[in-house]
């Protein structure tokens, strides 16, 4: 048998699966596009996982990403953290120095500072699309380039262009402009590399203090031209892990670890088989106060098993036997 803690990340772009040792190595990973199926997603990556090391010994689950609690409660999960958290434990385990964190994923971003191995501040992007992976793969589709050529294609521009990418419409516009002007695809596209660098600093780094050591991960850290615009950027080397894809669940993975050790408990871990399991999610809002909660819940041969999102806790406290059967009345919106 080999013991693994595992971790699994679940965006919405890609949805992560890593087995890391005790030791802290990583023996698996996944990198699964989500496709608007994350419950799908980590089942066929738990049946894959098997397959991969059909001997392995499961010790602690950690799940995280924006659709950590159904992870968590499809896997039996000993511990559930948010992004921020399990993004700065995965890259201090690699690089203990690490004082400033890039992280770009495909529909937000992240900054991280790190002082003596501890976050400080963040910063995170959710609602403006120019800095993120989507901004990129949007204009690749445009472009008719393969978004894996983009930063080749980068880096072999000799030639200064400077493209608005404050917002993805300036953005597009500009490089029309520009396209018009007779400048090269290739510059074009290094122009929009250092763009979304610029935008990504100006609106997540503004007025702090940006110290390297320096790593870069999430999806885009595969593209050379983002991780040259970021070293133009800062003006040294930026370092991209070996597992810059999958940092958040090797994270994940690194705090179950943590949890079970200090604990001294056993996983909850449901087993490899429940894969096959029958969950459906719903949400219902809650009208018994003004704040309306959407409230989401899981079902598991039509019996809720879990519900989060109540700003009071009186229905995710419900699930767990703390509140009478009397509940309020609720409002079913899927």
């Amino acid at each position: 048998m080999v013991g693994a803690f595992l971790g699994v990340d679940v965006g919405s772009v890609s949805t992560n699966i890593v087995a890391v040792s005790p030791e802290g190595a990583v023996l698996s990973r996944q990198y699964i596009r989500t496709n608007g199926q994350p419950l799908e997603c980590v089942k066929g990556g738990l049946k894959e996982l098997q397959k991969a090391l059909p001997e392995l010994d499961v010790l602690g689950v950690g799940a995280t990403g924006s659709g950590r609690q159904l992870a968590g409660i499809l896997m039996g999960a000993d511990i559930v953290k948010n992004e921020i958290t399990a993004h700065a434990v995965a890259t201090t385990h690699f690089y203990p120095d690490v004082r400033t964190i890039f992280e770009i994923g495909g529909q937000d971003s992240k900054i991280i500072f790190i002082k003596n191995g501890m976050v400080v501040d963040f910063a995170m992007n959710t609602v403006c699309a120019a800095g993120t992976g989507s901004f990129l793969d949007h204009q690749a589709e445009r472009l008719k380039i393969p978004i894996e050529h983009f930063g080749e294609l980068a880096l072999s521009s000799r030639a200064e262009v400077r493209i608005a990418g404050r917002c993805t419409v300036f953005a597009e516009s500009d490089m029309i402009a520009k396209q018009q002007y007779g400048f090269s695809k290739a510059d074009i596209i290094k122009g929009l590399c250092e763009a979304l660098v610029r935008n990504y600093i100006n609106n997540l780094g503004r007025a702090k203090a940006l110290e390297p050591p320096f790593v870069f991960q999430g999806g885009v850290a595969a593209n050379r031209g983002i991780v040259a615009a970021f070293e133009k950027e800062v003006g040294c080397p930026v370092i991209v892990p070996d597992h810059f894809d999958v940092m958040g669940a090797i994270g994940a993975a690194l705090l179950a670890k943590d949890s079970i050790e200090s604990s001294g408990g056993r996983t909850g871990f449901r087993g490899f088989e429940t894969a096959d399991m029958d969950l459906a999610p719903r949400t219902f809002q809650c009208s018994d106060c003004s704040n309306s909660c959407e409230v989401i819940e899981v079902l598991a041969a039509g019996n809720p098993i879990a519900r989060w999102g109540d700003k009071c806790g009186k229905w995710t406290n419900a699930i767990l036997g703390s509140v009478g059967s009397g509940g309020p009345a609720i409002k079913h919106t899927a």
